[in-house]
């Protein structure tokens, strides 16, 4: 399939979220299904109708089991992915390209209530698992004391001071706004519990110059998104969310969070290169994206990815996001209004609900006027993402 006709031939018509806690005492495979439920339920499509479903490998039980718990014996695709959100497009190429007629995206994950809270990162983490190149990574990288995630992008924040002239002031404002809008939503872990500039700045050194509220913090939850053509769209329950442009960017030298080995290591060549084919198959630039969903699984990968995706001129970003103004419901670009993953909690789909929400104009921290959703993951490695629209 070319990949120009992806174009708004795919639409999302349900969402089903499983609130988040820190110990959500149920299954994963239980949540799966609840929140697969919730979602066909809220599109008006019966789940006998669900003829595909896809996740990522790392979260959640394989289609073929939550298929059994919900009854489907109908599967016509089914299929899993390992990077961010790029089950999604596995989703939508299978609706845009015929092989289903409504195909089930779904995430679950108990990262706060699982093993993950009793053992270190490095053991468990499940995006590590099976890869013998973060293998070589934890034998080259571990000795000298860089272990874990926050130890990868301290050094690419680090180096990124040093080129940008980026303060602590400054980046302090993402987590800030973050825990604003998360305020206002009853799903998030910050919910009616902003931060304020002094807050972040005695936020506890995880790995300097990296702070706890960069970082966003893990929670149990689960997420379903149904998703079918445009023409069947128009007899279900929702006002269908056209996906407007799918894409996913790789570049040389990449590894997950430690491309060290590239000549500028604060560059997001991925993001870049996702951003590009968004543009190009969408027809769209920038200037026409009104909400930005944006990988926030730390912190300082935010302004970076805004001088990727063209929405800032390189280095010009942490003066675009200072004092939060300019990333606020109501400023020149909103960036993640529902509190995305660091007001939330660490769940990659909550970006798309998001995007889903605002095209609606149902969310809790609205955007006037929006009919444009640029959603991207992967920030720090391979990158995916898309592009919703209004019909």
């Amino acid at each position: 399939m070319a990949i120009d006709s992806i174009k708004d031939k795919a639409a999302i018509v349900g969402i089903g979220v499983v609130d988040f806690s820190t110990d959500i005492g149920r299954t994963e495979w239980y949540t799966a299904c609840q929140a697969i439920k919730l979602a066909a339920e809220e599109a008006g499509v019966n789940i006998d109708d669900i003829d595909g479903m896809v996740k990522s490998v790392d979260d959640g039980p394989d289609p073929t089991y939550t298929g059994k718990g919900l009854g489907i014996d109908n599967l016509l695709y089914h299929s899993e992915n390992h990077w961010g959100t790029s089950a999604m497009m596995n989703a939508v190429h299978a609706v845009a390209g015929g092989l289903c007629n409504y195909c089930v995206y779904y995430q679950t994950a108990h990262r706060a209530s699982g093993p993950e809270k009793c053992i270190s990162d490095f053991l468990v983490a499940r995006e590590f698992r099976d890869d013998s190149l973060d293998m070589v990574r934890y034998d080259y990288f571990s000795p000298f004391g860089l272990i874990g995630e926050p130890g990868y992008v301290a050094m690419m924040y680090r180096r990124y001071m040093h080129e940008t002239g980026i303060k602590p002031e400054q980046l302090g404002w993402v987590p800030i706004v973050a825990s604003e809008n998360a305020a206002r939503n009853t799903n998030a872990i910050f919910f009616d519990k902003s931060i304020t500039i002094d807050d972040y700045m005695q936020s506890k050194l995880i790995a300097d110059p990296i702070r706890e509220l960069d970082c966003a913090p893990k929670v149990d939850g689960s997420i379903a998104i149904v998703i079918t053509t445009p023409e069947r769209a128009k007899a279900l329950k929702q006002e269908p969310v056209i996906i407007n442009s799918v894409a996913s960017g790789y570049a040389l030298e990449g590894q997950n969070y430690t491309s060290y080995t590239r000549d500028v290591i604060t560059d997001l060549p991925e993001m870049e290169n996702m951003a590009k084919e968004l543009y190009r198959v969408g027809g769209m630039g920038p200037k026409d994206i009104k909400v930005a969903m944006l990988d926030d699984t730390f912190a300082p990968y935010v302004p970076m990815q805004l001088e990727a995706l063209g929405f800032c001129g390189k280095g010009e970003a942490p003066a675009f996001i200072e004092g939060g103004d300019k990333i606020r419901v109501g400023g020149q670009l909103p960036v993640n209004p529902d509190g995305g993953e660091i007001g939330q909690g660490r769940f990659i789909t909550t970006r798309i609900v998001e995007a889903v929400r605002q095209i609606r104009g149902t969310s809790t921290n609205q955007v006037a006027n929006t009919d444009t959703v640029l959603v991207a993951s992967g920030a720090g490695g391979p990158a995916d993402g898309m592009i919703c629209r209004k019909e």
